[in-house]
């Protein structure tokens, strides 16, 4: 296992390149389809891959949630990935993919793990409406490979938002609302993201926009500099803030903030970078193509507050 994650030495240089690399991994054969569907992570997220360790129960959890493990002192939430996507299989999950997602650690039960895949983040596809209906909005991004065979990307921010049932509506209290008129453009492919990311602007009394990947975000930010040319205007005047994630299909955000810091029509505008993505070597890689400022998953207050020191508005 530990072979398997020395491949990815090199993927602190593909910030800018529109390049991704993901873990391979499969939940079992589907008894309703007789099919083993093939799934894919980005590598920035997973830890380490192991053997099933001894899960100790819990009460009160998600039915998708097999319990806890302790890794070097740690207590460690493990998600049977399965019997999340409804997956009815008869083999019993070997391996864990530990992953650490906005500072929490969590383990992923799966069949097995194949191979880390390098691609250009513009093979990875919107999902057809077919498959984001079969797997209820789980698929973020498909992709397909040489032996014609179907990856489809976990929307990681779903799974943990629905299997941890967390009342989050506390983190929206006291967000102190901007009185100035400001507009904010953010792109996420994930829904839950952007619900939260929309909840935090409509609390700060932000007008905003929205795209689900970098590519439709480029495409509607040339639209809107475009505009602004024609009415004789700076863009800075109009648009005030960029957020994006880094994870997206088709283009990620390392490349839509090359894109935009490469544009004078965009000077003065600022790109806050927000991931689920929060390790240090990831917030250089948004450094090196421009990012002005990089916010971790998810934390309104944390959110509001760098929205408030790029904007330059009042504590």
């Amino acid at each position: 296992m530990s072979e398997l994650l020395k491949k990815i030495d090199a993927r602190t240089k593909l910030a800018g390149t529109n390049k991704l690399e993901i873990l391979l991994f499969s939940l079992g054969i589907d008894q309703r389809t007789n099919r083993r569907e093939t799934f894919g992570i980005n590598v920035f997220k997973v830890r380490e891959v192991m053997r099933t360790p001894e899960v100790t129960t819990a009460p009160e959890m998600n039915a998708s949630v097999e319990g806890m493990v302790s890794l070097r002192g740690q207590l460690v939430p493990v998600i049977d990935l399965a019997k999340y996507t409804g997956i009815v299989t008869e083999s019993k999950p070997e391996i864990m993919i530990v992953t650490e997602y906005n500072g929490h650690t969590q383990g992923f039960l799966v069949e097995a793990v194949d191979t880390i895949l390098r691609l250009d983040w513009a093979l990875m596809r919107v999902p057809p409406e077919m498959i984001s209906n079969r797997m209820g909005g789980l698929v973020t991004a498909v992709t397909e490979l040489q032996n014609n065979a179907l990856v489809m990307m976990i929307d990681v921010e779903k799974v943990l938002s629905e299997t941890t049932q967390i009342d989050d509506s506390f983190q929206y209290v006291n967000i102190q609302p901007v009185t100035e008129q400001r507009m904010v453009f953010y792109c996420d492919d994930s829904t839950v993201a952007r619900k939260q990311i929309e909840r935090t602007l409509d609390a700060m009394n932000i007008h905003h926009a929205a795209a689900i990947n970098g590519r439709q975000a480029w495409d509607e930010l040339q639209r809107l500099a475009s505009q602004a040319d024609t009415a004789q205007r700076p863009l800075k005047d109009l648009l005030h803030l960029i957020l994006t994630d880094v994870e997206m299909p088709e283009m990620d955000g390392y490349m839509l903030t090359k894109l935009v810091k490469t544009d004078t029509r965009f000077a003065g505008i600022p790109v806050l970078m927000h991931s689920s993505l929060s390790g240090n070597s990831n917030q250089k890689l948004g450094q090196s193509v421009g990012v002005d400022e990089y916010v971790s998953k998810f934390e309104p207050h944390k959110l509001a507050q760098k929205i408030r020191q790029l904007l330059k508005l009042e504590a």
